[in-house]
């Protein structure tokens, strides 16, 4: 396992932003970096996704484009889209079950 101390475990998650692209810098799994993460009590980024993705819809319902989403927080187009249409399922799939 790799050498990785916590201050520079926080720099690699802000500007990699996931465990496997931390792993493929140093060589080693995603299950080895997030198992480093775990045992010095960062949080994944993916907690930050939920916020995101509340951000994304809240946006998109006062009528914001997804491609103006997209390029206001920075992700792809493809991305800001799945995050739309997968609230647009749930959101069927609680209407057909109440």
């Amino acid at each position: 396992m790799p050498s990785i101390s916590k201050s520079e475990l926080i720099k690699l998650q802000k500007s990699l932003k996931t465990d496997t692209a931390i792993g493929e810098k140093f060589g080693v799994t995603r299950q080895a970096i997030h198992q480093i993460r775990q045992k010095y009590g960062i949080p994944s980024v993916k907690i930050k996704n939920v916020e995101r993705n509340a951000n994304i819809l809240s946006l998109y319902k006062k009528g914001m484009s997804g491609s103006a989403i997209a390029k206001k927080l920075d992700l792809s187009i493809s991305q800001t889209c799945r995050i739309i249409i997968r609230a647009k399922e749930k959101k069927a799939i609680g209407k057909k079950t109440k």
